[in-house]
């Protein structure tokens, strides 16, 4: 069974969350490490959607808190198109305001005792769960009342 692939595309990580195959459950899967202004990691992305099976993938849209889009905006545009050109996978976009922050209290209230770059990373690839399940949390709702969705 297939499922669903989410990332929260950011300067220097990009955490990755998946669903599990009935999409019922988003988990964070892992943080990719990229250098400020440089590529993603392709070879990793790619690795990591066949793994895990993903026929669908979610990309955290960063709008601003009156719902514009900004500069950061076109860029992770970019990456969601970049991704769905190398991976052959549908990209639906969704709102990420305010999931690194919600990731990041999550974080905090379970205690970790980690170093900071650990928690940086545990902090986006959360985010990126918090992003997918937002999506899946749209998709059922909208499957309960009949709608199809416009992620697109």
């Amino acid at each position: 069974m297939s499922r669903t692939i989410a990332f929260d595309y950011g300067e220097r990580r990009i955490g990755v969350a998946v669903s599990d195959p009935t999409r019922t459950i988003a988990s964070p899967l892992t943080t990719l490490q990229r250098r400020a202004g440089k590529r993603p990691p392709w070879a990793e992305i790619a690795a990591i959607v066949q793994e895990q099976e993903a026929d669908e993938a979610v990309v955290g849209l960063p709008l601003d808190l009156s719902g514009a889009e900004g500069a950061w905006a076109a860029e992770v545009r970019q990456f969601g198109g970049d991704l769905a050109r190398r991976t052959g996978l549908p990209v639906h976009w969704m709102d990420e305001r305010m999931s690194s922050v919600r990731a990041e209290r999550a974080i905090q209230g379970m205690g970790l005792k980690k170093n900071v770059r650990e928690r940086k990373g545990q902090i986006d690839a959360t985010a990126a769960a918090l992003i997918l399940e937002g999506y899946l949390a749209l998709r059922r709702n909208l499957a309960a009342a009949g709608e199809t969705e416009n992620t697109e």
